[in-house]
């Protein structure tokens, strides 16, 4: 792994300070966030569709913690560009949204600097207050919405209502325990992590994090590269991965495959006890990938000559599953994603 100090010129304006939100486009937008919501410990934040006069799309906005995400579904069969991000895609993540300072400061450097600007600046505004927009096309089908909140009080986003109907199912299951959006990983056809990566430093004055190739991460059939790039804060950190040659088809190989080109493959939640969350989170029904007893046996091994200490049994790990990044399986490829923790290693 190489790890990159030089953070470059800190931006004269236009600060990004954290992840906003992120976007599914979904075919049932109610019955993913369901989904979410009994599954994940998620609860519902806000709704935007017919009942409040958005006639073509349908959002169920729900959070956990810091962590928001919005499920939109089209509710006319004309809605072309989202009938066909659907058809490609399937069940996918459309839009990254990041909270900003100066939405316009930061459009202008990245138009100038050759970034397509999906939509230029605009205002929207209800009872608790103003808020501008700008959307930037990033990898694939993939956007960023800038949200800039010049005066706003309400829950979500001006349009967006408190969702009308209480689901007293929820209170009743446990806690999961997911505070935050550690990283949001972009996966690339093979050659085009490179060009895709540098897009945030040269157009968002973003710069490198760390990175790896594949002679560090490899197994004996699979490998990947990966640069990760991030804000001049790093409170936003997006890897950018591609395949590399291996015995089989990388994973990454495999996801652009799957998912019709580039796009979001996985969104990593931090918690503070991933053994709590992982526990309670299998009570709710939740499907995990098998881990081998191999993994926890080199795990042993490896630790007996590591710098590092592991605080929590490993034998509470094995049995939990949750030695590492542990991966869910959610909706389709959009949904899978890691638990890291801020505790067990």
């Amino acid at each position: 792994m190489t790890t990159y100090s030089d953070k470059g010129a800190k931006p004269e304006r236009g600060r990004f300070l954290h992840f906003h939100s992120v976007t599914f486009w979904v075919g049932n937008a109610k019955q993913a966030a369901a989904f979410y919501c009994s599954k994940m410990g998620f609860e519902p934040l806000a709704y935007r569709g017919l009942e409040t006069g958005s006639r073509e799309v349908a959002s169920h906005v729900i959070k956990q913690g810091q962590i928001v995400f919005v499920l939109s579904s089209p509710l006319n069969p004309w809605n072309r560009e989202m009938g066909e991000h659907l058809v490609k895609h399937g069940d996918s993540v459309k839009d990254i949204a990041f909270e900003v300072e100066d939405c316009d400061y930061i459009v202008q450097k990245a138009r100038e600097r050759g970034a397509k600007v999906v939509r230029e600046p605009w205002v929207e505004e209800d009872k608790f207050g103003k808020v501008k927009l700008a959307v930037l096309q990033t990898y694939g089908d993939t956007t960023h919405t800038l949200v800039e909140k010049m005066s706003f009080s309400g829950s979500f986003l001006p349009g967006f209502e408190a969702p009308r109907v209480k689901d007293s199912l929820l209170s009743k299951l446990p806690s999961c325990g997911l505070e935050t959006i550690d990283h949001i990983v972009g996966n690339q056809p093979d050659q085009e992590m490179v060009s895709a990566s540098e897009w945030y430093l040269r157009n968002l004055q973003f710069h490198r994090f760390w990175s790896v190739d594949d002679s560090q991460v490899h197994t004996e059939y699979s490998a990947l590269r990966s640069i990760v790039v991030t804000n001049y804060e790093e409170s936003i950190k997006m890897p950018i991965n591609e395949p590399a040659l291996g015995r089989k088809k990388s994973q990454i190989q495999e996801y652009v495959e799957y998912n019709g080109g580039a796009g979001v493959q996985h969104i990593a939640l931090k918690t503070p006890d991933i053994i709590t969350s992982i526990r309670h989170l299998r009570e709710r029904g939740v499907e995990f990938l098998a881990v081998p007893s191999t993994y926890y046996k080199q795990l042993r091994e490896n630790l007996k000559s590591a710098k590092i200490r592991v605080k929590e049994s490993i034998d509470m790990l094995e049995e939990a599953e949750a030695g590492g990044l542990v991966q869910i399986q959610a909706i389709k490829w959009a949904g899978l994603g890691y638990i890291v923790s801020s505790r067990a290693a």
